[in-house]
């Protein structure tokens, strides 16, 4: 042999050597792998033939259970380590779920992989000792070359920790729901102890406001400032506790198709005494076909009204304020409010929906809370629509909201029906109408008695509890009936479902007065039964008009009240 060849020849010894190196270094690696996967004490690995026999029980499986592998090898399979209820109530779902009939026990367990289906199940161990942990378990077909099913691997892993969190989760959340409810309750009780007191300054400061003889300039100016100073509280108490109540989730919206035109003429009639005052000029848009959005009403108005009197309010002497409405799309409109104010710059834009944060207001003489605008972008946010701004410095701003719209809704029946009636009910004898009023608060009765002292067509009639109100309104069979909700014996919302149930009054029109404010005591009350729910502190324009349409009513003597309102 040349030693050319013998190079040769030795060099190919050489690489051969070093490949079954490397083959060695390779399978010693993965022995590693496998001995360090099957010694893990994180994880049960159980194998078993292809009858379901154990035939492998790693030291994960030995610690979680309790056995030695020698114990159960050969001897039984991973169902007789399962609560037998489970494995019984698994091969009865799968039995439904695959339209097949599946014993109890492993083929319960390993009826899917078999099939190929990928399956991790849930059921409890019980280990040796008689202790119980659930866990879950990946459980896989093996297959020799030719696939067919030679045994089963199942991979568990204790669940007993997360079971815990979900526990813990679970109270916890049954806590929160709990605090949840003794807030709303709370809010509930603080609105009524806030608004009583409220009813009498605000309610007998419009009657001498009103009055005869007219009060005296001085007279007039102190009464301005009582009703002013009022009702700016009272718009203080609404924001913080609907704030209260939007943060808590528990403000309850009726949303609904709401026809815009309708609302923002209703906002324009509210807006324009404000605007008048600052020689602000308001404009709104007029719409040449109806147009709805998806909205709860009174919370869209709220919102607009909002909008509208900050744009005044922060505007510039005689500048003006323009409400716009913009097509996004075919299903969605843009309502623009665009003032001549001073703008805001990125810094205040930033900050702008935060609760109490008047960007520097505090100074001015404008009274305000910082609520509205966090307020406001709740609302829309809760009714599927957005809110956004923009603005220039000494040239103004554009707020804007974006919401869905809807198709027009049609006419209740029930309306339908009754509107023809309504219209022509008209009283002939003015003083056959009589009123029941159901009220324990003395001052609260001298109100009303004064408000009534003025309806020369109205006679008035009071009871001081639920249970002489519902006698009396048998006995003598009032037009209308004033009722308060929080009554000494039974509250007025029981008393109303009494009247309504009963034939002899289920036709009186009742109108709730109360200090319970609260959207999920309003909704309670319209539920209950009755026709309008009027607020405290009284608002006269209001508490009028709705005497009338209840007088109106009570003449078409029909058992059920109109599509009910809600008067916030």
């Amino acid at each position: 042999m040349s030693p050319i060849s013998s190079l040769s020849v030795l060099d190919a010894i050489a690489r051969a050597d070093g490949i079954e190196v490397k083959r060695q270094e390779a399978l010693l690696k993965t022995g590693a792998l496998q001995t360090a996967i099957l010694t893990s004490e994180n994880f049960s690995i159980i194998a078993t033939d292809e009858k379901g026999i154990i035939q492998l029980f790693n030291v994960g499986a030995e610690r979680m259970l309790g056995y030695m592998a020698a114990e159960v090898v050969n001897k039984i399979n991973p169902s007789d380590i399962h609560d037998p209820q489970e494995v019984m109530a698994r091969a009865q779902a799968l039995s439904v779920e695959l339209a097949t009939t599946i014993t109890p026990g492993f083929e319960a367990l390993a009826f899917k992989a078999s099939r190929g289906i990928e399956d991790i199940y849930e059921l409890t161990y019980i280990c040796k000792d008689g202790s119980r942990f659930p866990a879950i378990v990946s459980i896989t077909a093996l297959r020799d070359d030719f696939g067919t099913i030679i045994g089963y691997l199942l991979i568990g892993t204790d669940n007993s920790v997360r079971k815990q969190v979900e526990v813990a989760l679970k109270e916890a959340m049954a806590v929160a729901e709990k605090a949840n409810l003794a807030k709303s309750d709370f809010l509930s009780s603080m609105s009524h102890e806030l608004r009583t007191p409220l009813s009498a300054i605000l309610g007998f400061a419009q009657l001498i406001e009103s009055g005869t003889p007219q009060p005296t300039p001085s007279q007039k100016r102190s009464v301005d400032q009582i009703l002013q100073a009022g009702w700016y509280l009272l718009e203080l108490i609404n924001e913080i506790l609907d704030l209260a109540l939007i943060e808590s989730g528990r403000l309850s919206l009726s949303l609904e198709p709401v026809s815009l035109a309708e609302v923002m003429l209703e906002c324009e009639t509210m807006v324009e005494s404000q605007a008048a005052k600052r020689g602000i000029r308001v404009t709104f848009p007029q719409f040449s076909l109806p147009c709805f959005v998806k909205a709860d009403r009174t919370r869209l108005k709220q919102v607009l009204i909002n909008l509208l009197s900050n744009a005044i309010k922060y505007n510039t002497s005689g500048g003006t304020v323009a409400l716009r409405c913009v097509d996004i799309s075919p299903q969605r409109i843009r309502i623009c409010v665009e003032d001549t104010g001073e703008g805001l710059n990125p810094a205040k834009i930033a900050q702008l929906f935060q609760p109490f944060n008047r960007l520097g207001q505090e100074a001015n003489t404008e009274q305000g809370t910082g609520i509205g605008l966090v307020m406001t972008k709740r609302l829309i946010e809760l009714m599927g629509g957005v809110i956004g701004v923009e603005s220039i410095v000494g040239k103004g701003s554009v707020f804007w909201i974006e919401m869905d719209l809807t198709e027009e809704r049609e006419l209740h029946p029930e309306v339908a029906s009754l509107a023809p009636a309504l219209q022509s009910q008209v009283p002939t004898d003015p003083r056959a109408h009589t009123l029941l009023y159901v009220e324990d608060n003395p001052a609260n009765l001298m109100l009303v008695e004064d408000l009534i002292a003025r309806r020369s067509d109205i006679r008035l009639l009071s009871a001081r509890d639920g249970i002489s109100g519902i006698a009396m309104a048998k006995a003598s069979q009032p037009d209308i009936i004033l009722m308060d909700i929080n009554l000494p014996g039974i509250s007025g919302i029981k008393a109303v479902q009494i009247l309504c149930a009963d034939p002899l009054t289920a036709h009186i029109p009742v109108v709730a007065l109360s200090a319970n404010a609260i959207p999920r005591d309003i909704e309670k009350g319209m539920e209950a039964g009755f026709f309008r729910y009027l607020t405290k502190p009284i608002r006269i324009n209001e508490f009028m008009d709705t005497l009338d349409l209840a007088l109106k009513f009570s003449k078409t003597k029909s058992p059920r009240p109109p599509v009910p309102e809600k008067t916030a």
